[in-house]
């Protein structure tokens, strides 16, 4: 499970950090966490040593590429993306992390309008979902590799997924909607094998 970078000048450090509800979604999907640092370098050890059954890649700024200030991160989840394809790990990206597994097979993003709300209706496989949305950046298409799974209103992609890799991708934040959303708790059940309690 990736974290953000959050930069405190008054300290001069760059500090990893997550969202608390995280901790409380996962539960819900019988998941335990093994936070992943900001750090390339001591991701092979961490791999080899505590293995894993699936891949977290959270939301939280943004990519280097467009404007965000955590090239570390960006290296880091793109390592991640390679092991999930190398060793078939299921894989799920959320916000800045669909962005991130959007980026890595060649998907330009754009800057979006309207995608920071409370709430927003998507369309997600066909059907309408009330979801939350906290994203600046947004595609309109998508490369053949990734299928898209959800529309906002205005066209923005709101979920992909991988057609041949357990790679899924969604840009609204699952452990921000209280209640949890039982589609969401249902889709990481699902995609990372695990059972609802």
């Amino acid at each position: 499970m990736t974290q953000r970078v959050e930069i405190v000048p008054s300290y001069g450090e760059r500090r990893d950090a997550l969202d608390q509800r995280w901790m409380d979604f996962l539960a819900r999907v019988d998941m335990l966490p093994l936070l992943v640092p900001n750090n390339p370098a001591a991701l092979p050890g961490l791999l080899k040593n505590f293995p894993v059954d699936g891949i977290l890649l959270t939301g939280g700024g943004d990519l280097t590429t467009y404007g965000g200030n955590a090239p570390e991160r960006d290296a880091t989840e793109a390592a991640l993306i390679r092991f999930a394809i190398e060793e078939g790990v299921p894989l799920i990206g959320v916000c800045r992390g669909m962005q991130a597994v959007q980026h890595f097979f060649g998907v330009r993003l754009e800057a979006v309008t309207g995608h920071v709300a409370a709430e927003q209706t998507v369309i997600v496989d066909g059907r309408p979902q009330s979801v939350n949305s906290y994203h600046r950046f947004g595609s309109m298409s998508t490369v053949p590799d990734l299928e898209v799974r959800a529309l906002a209103q205005d066209g923005v992609i709101e979920a992909v997924r991988h057609r041949r890799h357990t790679i899924h991708g969604v840009m609204w934040h699952p452990e921000r909607l209280s209640p949890f959303r039982t589609a969401d708790i249902e889709m990481f059940a699902s995609v990372f094998g695990s059972e609802r309690e």
